[in-house]
């Protein structure tokens, strides 16, 4: 039905045009860079916008305070969850470890904030949401208009038909959620088979995450975020990490009163987060927070990742005690 109605409204425009001229830039675009037109257009027919995708967007989880965030994460459910699927893969994670460097409760913390271990994949047509984005949502219709070609061209690649992928509201799909981009650009086929299939292939979404991360410049076995305690209990705002690379040294935060932990070196950042309605805690983060937050720039979500990331390595630890 949306086909037809869609087709419709081509076939009303003259010479079978598409419905707008930003659909026509988009075509010229993507067939500059290797799409055939027909394909462009015949995705264009099929897509469809979805009201829903554009309420989802505007009210994300990250914007809520960190004491109403991290429960959604932090769970006893998702933490023995975790520690199943470690169990399971640890040999896969441990590959991982060693070809890539990411120790393994990192890559199980990213798999299970992002869809419980496959459990929640998402129900949004990749191909809705990216058009939607793209052409329905100003304030991003310029990155969510390049996701969908790039969806376009890992479609032709990978042979999926356009309507079948399913995932979040913002089209990332699989165990790890990868946007189309990022799918191209570091989904890896850990297991040798020829494919690279994050949907259903656990050894393709662990090595996947982990390279990653490995992209993004982790380093293996360095601190990601502490607690901060300051002298006077608060911190000049202009301090405070702004989403940038990590840039601040460790004596100007001393002169602000901040007592650090032996040996701590920068560049560091400070994240504050509320832990109740009138009160902040200040956590010092590290590089290797940065690299978190290039999965997802939210510094809530780089933290529920940290934590949870703990919660699960000390689980694995308490097992390891209890077998012997």
């Amino acid at each position: 039905m949306r086909f037809i109605r869609k087709g419709l409204l081509c076939l009303l425009l003259s010479g079978g045009a598409l419905a707008n001229n930003a659909e026509t830039e988009f075509v010229s675009q993507w067939q500059a860079e290797g799409l055939d037109r027909a394909y462009l257009e015949q995705a264009l027919e099929l897509a469809q916008k979805d009201q829903a995708v554009i309420d989802a967007i505007t009210r994300p989880w990250e914007a809520k305070p960190w004491y109403q965030y991290y429960p959604l994460f932090l769970t006893e459910k998702r933490l023995a969850a975790g520690l199943a699927f470690w169990q399971e893969h640890e040999a896969l994670l441990e590959q991982a470890y060693q070809r890539f460097g990411v120790e393994p409760e990192i890559v199980v913390s990213i798999i299970g904030i992002e869809t419980f271990y496959g459990g929640y994949l998402g129900n949004y047509s990749v191909l809705d949401a990216l058009y939607t984005l793209g052409f329905h949502y100003p304030p991003r219709q310029t990155f969510f208009r390049k996701e969908l070609g790039h969806f376009l061209q890992l479609a032709q690649q990978q042979g999926w038909s356009l309507t079948e992928p399913k995932g979040s509201y913002a089209g990332a799909m699989g165990l790890g959620q990868f946007i189309p981009s990022s799918y191209q650009a570091y989904a890896v086929d850990f297991d040798g088979d020829g494919q690279r299939d994050l949907f259903t292939n656990p050894a393709d979404a662990i090595g996947s995450v982990a390279n990653y991360f490995a992209r993004h410049r982790w380093q293996a076995g360095e601190s990601v975020a502490s607690p901060l305690t300051l002298a006077d209990g608060a911190l000049d705002d202009a301090l405070l990490w702004d989403g940038k690379p990590l840039r601040h040294s460790t004596e100007i935060l001393q002169q602000q009163g901040a007592r650090l932990p032996a040996n701590t070196s920068g560049p560091v950042g400070v994240v504050r987060l509320e832990v109740d309605e009138a009160q902040f805690q200040y956590q010092l983060v590290h590089p290797n927070f940065y690299a978190i937050t290039r999965y997802n720039r939210s510094p809530l979500y780089a933290m529920a990742v940290w934590q949870f990331s703990q919660q699960l390595k000390q689980g694995m630890h308490e097992a390891g005690d209890e077998s012997q």
